[in-house]
């Protein structure tokens, strides 16, 4: 599919459709394709992906629909609906972190049927969602909310695992500011002094197209992209 779709764009002479590390695991296998140099059957393991908390299975149309309707493979009528979808998730979230319960008879005797700690202080649907014996299910037969069971799964992913999701978002920020560092296509790495030599060659037959990938071609080290990024800055090639 990434084949026929560049293909097309080559033919245009458009820009190519790169999926990052981050946002597919088809992304990671041609990435580790192109720089890994991998001379043995490769298989597709989810522990390849350094991002895989993000590449889970129940937010694949959240990473690549808005991808697929640009180009084409999409038609107005899915788009649309994952439009409204989106829209759903984003105001169930608001409802949780705007909606607070205070200590009262009914809410703690609610809590305990749960099996959940009662309350002493006033707390947002939000944090007490976070609680690992409660789910958005018990919420909305107590709140009477009326969501797609797509839209609920996904609200109780975001707001149960926060904190492990901002802290991958964080990491694959860094990549992505690495990604954005281009290479120019032209470019000799003959003309890099003091750049190790095994460096230069994996670099010179793979031809990376940004820092972010030169990161990752085995043999070149942290001290290489160093050099090699001080070198581009200094030319303002970068």
């Amino acid at each position: 599919m990434i084949a026929g779709i560049n293909a097309v764009k080559w033919l245009r002479k458009e820009e190519p459709f790169v999926l990052k590390r981050n946002e597919a695991y088809i992304g990671v296998l041609i990435d580790d394709l192109v720089t890994k140099g991998i001379k043995d059957p490769y298989r597709m393991l989810t522990s390849r992906a350094e991002y895989r908390l993000l590449l889970r299975h129940d937010n694949a149309d959240l990473r690549l629909r808005d991808y697929g309707y640009q180009l084409g493979l999409v038609s107005e009528g899915q788009y649309q609906t994952f439009q409204t979808k989106k829209k759903q998730i984003s105001s169930c979230i608001e409802y949780f972190k705007t909606h607070r319960v205070t200590p009262s008879s009914d809410i703690n005797e609610w809590l305990l049927q749960q099996r959940s700690t009662s309350l002493t202080e006033g707390l947002s649907f939000y944090e007490l969602l976070r609680r690992p014996e409660l789910n958005i299910n018990d919420f909305c037969k107590y709140q009477n909310l009326n969501y797609d069971e797509e839209v609920k799964e996904q609200v109780e992913i975001i707001i149960k695992y926060e904190g492990y999701i901002k802290k991958a978002l964080k990491e694959a920020e860094k990549m992505i500011r690495l990604e954005k560092m281009k290479i120019p296509t032209d470019f000799s790495y003959d003309e890099v002094p003091n750049l190790a030599s095994e460096a230069k060659q994996k670099l010179q037959q793979i031809k990376p197209t940004s820092i972010g990938q030169a990161t990752r071609i085995s043999g070149v080290n942290p001290a290489d992209i160093a050099i090699l990024s001080v070198f581009l800055k200094k030319r303002g090639r970068l």
